[in-house]
């Protein structure tokens, strides 16, 4: 058995401030909950930022560098950008911090859906009113990921030395991982986080897991690295469902904001050392930084930007 790789999202675009005290929002918070979470055990910190008076998403690089140092300097996690930003920015904006920092690991969303978080309203405890907005315009959002866009941002992040964490949100999105790995836009392994329970996306049923295995198995072999994300109160059991079959594992409050039902976690740290006991109470080995650039083929930290 390989050892597993843990990743940690650790504030994401999706949930608001309101919906819990311990979403970190300033670049202090988020730099001392990605610390926290590496040193529980994430080989991966996969990064968004916020603006720091509202929490509201950002893709300015220059809140991305208020915290980018710090964490490089205090743990040797991978660091992980986002290119899907906040919901209903454009692709320039959500490429602007991994295209000037060039760091080891980007997400990349694999494909356009409707992405309908507007549900997640009845979670805000005295929300700000962007949060509203927001939220309820997500009604009517497609998340876009056009070919055209997704063939900008591979050739653009490709030529700085970055690799790429493939979110696929669909079985089509694997197909869409494939027709750019056959016009060699992309080479493997390949990073697949196969993502579950985002409303306008496939759901969290175990089956929908198995096929993306057995999908993403059939159209790559043994060239890729299948992780799996389930959001909110399904983040656990599929996390552990996976690796089971053999893959790798993100947790953290970009993706579920609970510890256990109706307890929020109070740290990233907390989610990490849950998963990891129970990962390694079933016999698995955890991943350190170093282990998962050999398993990813990164280009090292000492060739970031920041």
């Amino acid at each position: 058995m390989k050892k597993t790789i843990i990743s940690c999202a650790v504030t994401g675009s999706i949930h608001t401030p309101s919906m819990s005290p311990h979403l970190p929002v300033t670049a202090e918070q988020i730099a001392e909950s990605a610390i926290g979470a590496a040193e529980a055990g994430a080989a991966i910190l996969h990064l968004h930022a916020r603006v720091p008076d509202t929490g509201a998403p950002s893709q300015d690089p220059a809140h991305h560098a208020a915290f980018l140092s710090r964490i490089r300097t205090a743990t040797d996690a991978i660091v992980n950008i986002t290119t899907g930003g906040g919901l209903g920015m454009s692709m320039d904006a959500r490429i602007a911090p991994a295209l000037k920092y060039a760091p080891e690991l980007a997400s990349l969303n694999m494909g356009s859906f409707n992405f309908n978080i507007s549900a997640a309203e009845k979670g805000c405890r005295d929300p700000q009113p962007w949060e509203v907005d927001y939220l309820r315009g997500t009604r009517d959002l497609i998340m876009s990921n056009t070919f055209s866009q997704i063939e900008t941002v591979l050739t653009r992040l490709s030529a700085q030395g970055t690799r790429f964490e493939f979110e696929c949100y669909d079985t089509g999105h694997l197909y869409n991982l494939a027709h750019f790995a056959d016009r060699g836009l992309v080479k493997p392994p390949f990073f697949v986080q196969a993502i579950f329970g985002v409303t306008g996306a496939q759901g969290t049923d175990p089956e929908n897991l198995m096929h993306m295995r057995a999908t993403a198995q059939r159209l790559f072999g043994s060239d890729h690295l299948l992780s799996v994300l389930g959001a909110g109160r399904s983040q656990f059991p599929l996390v552990t469902m996976g690796a089971i079959l053999g893959g790798h594992v993100r947790v953290g409050l970009e993706d579920n904001l609970y510890i256990a039902r109706g307890q929020l976690a109070e740290s990233n740290a907390r989610m990490v050392a849950k998963v990891r006991r129970i990962l390694e109470e079933l016999g698995h080995e955890i991943a350190t930084p170093d282990e998962a650039r050999r398993m990813l083929g990164t280009k090292g930290a000492g060739e970031v930007a920041f």
